[in-house]
């Protein structure tokens, strides 16, 4: 379920403007990867190449937002708010793991 909802709202056609809040877009970003980050831990343990994977797939969302998709586009910045949010979900979901 969360890689169809970071699917949609990674690429789907943007609804256009500034934020009305600055910054909200990176919160997303992170929200997002977060939860991808966390609910794969979860569900396939510490392992670290998924980690990476998730990684790989924030890195390839915003190549895909720049090469491929006209309404959209690439922002290292957005990279950077979903690596951060990947690792905070993976490490609260090895926090959850360990008081379970």
């Amino acid at each position: 379920m969360a890689l169809v909802v970071s699917a949609v709202l990674l690429f789907a056609p943007s609804g256009g403007g500034a934020p009305s809040v600055p910054g909200l877009d990176k919160v997303v970003h992170a929200a997002i990867f977060a939860a991808l980050a966390g609910t794969t831990r979860w569900r396939f343990g510490a392992l670290p190449a998924l980690l990476g994977a998730v990684v790989g797939y924030a890195v390839l969302s915003e190549v895909v937002q720049a090469a491929l998709l006209s309404q959209r586009s690439g922002d290292p910045n957005d990279v950077v708010a979903d690596v951060v949010g990947a690792l905070a979900g993976w490490l609260l979901a090895g926090r959850w793991a360990t008081r379970r």
